[in-house]
């Protein structure tokens, strides 16, 4: 797959939680090279030093027009890279969307509103000969899939990914694990279950929450058997999402039983005490104990914990990790700041079992 030059939109969001698609994009992505990330808030930064402090020559720019003309080459496709509320269009967003069509540039659009359905960016796709691709838009349901039980004739073994709560890092650390298993020759494959993953060029998966719910078991065991049977790794990664007890969305047991990860990696943010967005319902989240009981509980068995430290200083979220590390006798990791590498020997002993 050659990277095909892009710009992202993040429209004032870069440096919220809203702006993961954008963060995951300039992270790294085997299906597009960012020319530029497009928010006036942090214009004429990097975006690699204002995401994580590493320079990776992406400028942030002010506007679309600003961003094609900088681009060193010539872009072929601008993304979507925030996640609104209820994953619908704002006007703004919109209108940028309409404009970068209208450019001709290819639109990848991951949020629930569709942009094929705007007749300005249709009209001016046509025009153009170029393509829209609204990433959730689901199969027709004849192309969809039920649970068959063929996941137990697959003969890698899968590790899923899931975190103590939504938008917490779990595809980020899917991904950096993956990498890592990789360089250590270890044949290891990312399943990913949201838009961002399938932006970032992961070559198996769906995206869950576009899936009507009948169908999410059966989608799932069918991109692991197709990658099984394909790729033939070594080892699966699954990304999670959201978390198993997230009352806004609890998702987990299926990667736990229809996929049968009898493995777990654990994303935790240490500094947050209630589920994103419920702070003022005061819906905490559980202790991590009571999590990896649950997870037990599933038939799966806890193998490290991974750490996202918003909203702590360096010094607490190592003191954190020291914690946790006292507590539960497994591996915990802080992945954004001492990499994953740590975490190869645990998936050597899983994958030996």
């Amino acid at each position: 797959m050659i990277p095909a030059p892009a710009i992202v939109l993040a429209n004032g969001l870069f440096q919220a939680p809203n702006g993961k698609a954008a963060h995951g994009l300039v992270r790294g992505s085997e299906r597009f090279r960012v020319m530029a990330v497009v928010d006036p808030l942090c214009a004429g930064q990097d975006a690699g030093m204002v995401l994580d402090g590493q320079i990776r020559d992406i400028p942030i720019v002010a506007s679309l027009a600003e961003a094609i003309q900088q681009s060193p080459y010539s872009p072929e496709y601008c993304v979507v890279g925030i996640a609104t509320h209820g994953g619908r269009f704002t006007a703004e967003l919109l209108d940028a969307l309409r404009e970068a069509a209208q450019t001709g540039l290819s639109i990848v659009n991951g949020l629930h509103d569709y942009a094929s359905d705007d007749p300005v960016i249709a009209a001016a796709v046509q025009a153009h000969g170029t393509t829209v691709t609204d990433v959730r838009k689901p199969k027709p349901k004849h192309e969809l899939h039920f649970w068959t039980g063929a996941i137990h004739q697959v003969r890698a073994p899968r590790i899923a990914v899931l975190g103590m709560d939504c938008a917490i890092g779990k595809r980020t650390t899917t991904r950096l694990l993956t990498q890592a298993l990789q360089r250590a020759g270890i044949k290891a494959e990312m399943i990913y279950t949201g838009q961002t993953g399938w932006m970032q060029g992961a070559r198996y998966g769906f995206v869950l929450d576009s899936v009507v719910n009948d169908y999410v078991s059966g989608e799932l065991e069918h991109a692991i058997v197709t990658c099984d049977r394909e790729a033939a790794p070594d080892l699966m990664l699954i990304e999670g999402q959201s978390s198993l007890r997230n009352p806004s969305g609890p998702c987990g047991a299926e990667f736990l039983l229809s996929a049968a990860a009898h493995g777990v990696i654990l994303q935790h943010a240490p500094g947050r005490e209630f589920f994103d967005g419920f702070e003022q319902q005061g819906l905490r989240i559980p202790a991590i104990e009571d999590e990896m009981a649950l997870i037990a509980f599933y038939g799966a068995r806890t193998l490290a914990v991974t750490l996202q430290g918003k909203g702590l200083q360096a010094i607490d979220l190592i003191q954190a990790q020291r914690e946790l590390q006292a507590r539960l006798n497994i591996p915990i990791i802080r992945p954004l700041e001492e990499g994953v590498d740590a975490l190869v020997p645990v998936v050597r002993a899983f994958m030996a079992e």
